[in-house]
């Protein structure tokens, strides 16, 4: 997830457009803060955060409405997979969930507001009863999309530290396994949703905890190692990555800067080449947002002193022949403003899929879907017009895709990704081959579960885990400073 206040730096919209209809779109932050602690019920957070009204089945103009049904071309009904999917509450329902109080008072006015941007951009309209309202709108945006898969529900744990002590300070927000689980296994719920649990390997029960989940039918575990405070090259959690291979347990985890949480002091536990240890083991390992954001130092070259794009790190590890069965990337938020422009726009993560050979290859086998919800629906995270600027999208397309993101922002989601060409059908392609780059989409199986990732790890890894000298050869990489 991706903190709004860090968009001052490149949200310097004129205030004049703050009240002008266009669309999804972006505003100032600071000034947004400066309004809002003087409004009550400020309707700018609304405008930001989404507050959507329309129903996810109103229906679409002819333009909008044939996005809709190519995007399902290729895409069989319960196809879809969205491997990253959040659930969070204040604990005012059955769900045990918790956020930071600082999110809570307006003693903390800038997490107080970026609280009720999250609130708004999920339709939750009474926090009394946060858990429920959200829940009903994310099973509502669910249900009105047409050929609905399912949408991977992530619990997420506290931060620990080495000792196996909860810090509940440097929490943001927590999600008990148990909530996911039991909307999963809802006889409502369960051809839509999969529970994902997250256990901190910090934990003084975290074997135990992965033993528990695994034996009632648990597949992936969820990271977010700058926020919770895991170093992934620890080998004091061997044991943890040994239990995940014995137990069929797939980690799904955030790569790269990680803004929504407190995470200052643990972006580098977010680099990439910190995972090479559970990746020599064996472990099945989904890398959340390609690590599409920010930088860290090149662990597999300390003396250089060199810092590297953490994409470009993630794919080293991906272009590696030893990782292509366990190693896997994830698409979230890649379309979101910020990730599309922290680097020039040819050098976009996004882009680069599209243009580089080798990665467009790896999309059909080793990437998989993610709508990282409620982010899409948040107005000031999401640039259409960025798209278009890139030339990944027509003006005519993007008309279209603000109103389908009006309607229900996660169908947008997957909409805008199916759309997504390189270049334009109709535009040219300057000096390039326009015969070799026209018409480069996301393939049809990145949306799909992807061959032999849930399948058991071989017998000869689960043996070699006994191995001494086969331990002794992991990566050394630690990543905690």
């Amino acid at each position: 997830m991706t903190n709004i206040f860090s968009f001052i730096d490149v949200t310097h919209c004129i205030v004049t457009r703050l009240f002008a209809y266009v669309g999804p779109r972006i505003a100032n932050p600071a000034v947004i803060a400066v309004v809002c602690l003087t409004v009550q019920g400020c309707s700018i957070i609304d405008l930001i955060g989404g507050s959507f009204h329309r129903s996810p089945t109103k229906a679409l103009s002819p333009e909008a409405q044939e996005l809709v049904d190519g995007a399902f071309k290729g895409v069989q009904p319960g196809e879809l997979r969205d491997f990253h999917t959040h659930v969070v509450g204040l604990g005012s329902a059955r769900c045990d969930a918790w956020v930071n109080p600082k999110m809570l008072t307006w003693t903390h006015p800038l997490k107080r507001i970026e609280a009720l941007v999250y609130l708004s951009a999920a339709g939750v309209e009474n926090e009394e009863n946060a858990d429920a309202e959200y829940q009903a709108r994310l099973v509502d945006l669910i249900k009105a999309m047409p050929n609905r898969g399912k949408f991977h529900l992530l619990a997420f744990d506290w931060h620990f530290d080495a000792r196996h002590g909860r810090k509940a300070e440097d929490s943001t927000f927590y999600v008990a396994n148990e909530c996911v689980y039991e909307l999963a296994n809802d006889h409502r719920y369960r051809e839509i949703f999969v529970p994902v649990v997250s256990v901190h390997p910090y934990r003084s029960d975290a074997v135990k905890a992965l033993e528990r989940w695994a034996k009632k039918g648990v597949k992936y575990v969820k990271w977010l190692p700058n926020a919770q405070g895991m170093d992934a090259g620890d080998p004091a959690i061997d044991e943890y990555y040994k239990t995940m291979i014995r137990n069929n347990l797939i980690l799904i985890t955030h790569v790269g800067e990680e803004k929504a949480v407190e995470a200052e002091e643990g972006q580098t536990l977010g680099n990439p080449l910190c995972f090479r240890r559970p990746l020599d083991m064996g472990v099945k390992v989904i890398m959340a947002h390609a690590a599409s954001l920010g930088k860290n130092a090149d662990l597999d070259s300390p003396a250089s002193g060199r810092r590297e794009w953490n994409f470009e790190l993630f794919v080293r590890l991906m272009k590696e022949e030893r990782y292509q069965g366990n190693l896997f990337g994830e698409i979230s938020a890649m379309t979101q403003h910020n990730r599309l422009t922290e680097r020039p726009k040819e050098d976009a993560p996004l882009v680069q899929l599209f243009r580089r050979d080798d990665l467009r290859e790896m999309l059909k086998t080793r990437f998989v879907n993610g709508s990282d919800y409620p982010l899409p629906a948040i107005n000031i995270l999401i640039r259409t017009k960025t798209l278009v600027e890139l030339g990944l999208i027509t003006a005519k397309e993007r008309t279209a895709l603000n109103e389908i993101y009006r309607r229900n922002p996660l169908e947008f989601d997957y909409v805008v990704k199916r759309t997504l060409r390189l270049p334009p059908t109709g535009e040219a392609v300057g000096d390039r081959n326009p015969t070799r780059e026209r018409n480069i989409r996301l393939p049809d199986e990145l949306f799909r579960m992807p061959p032999g990732l849930e399948k058991p790890y071989p017998p000869d890894l689960i043996e070699r885990l006994n191995d001494p000298n086969f331990m002794e050869g992991l990566s050394k990489i630690r990543c905690r400073r």
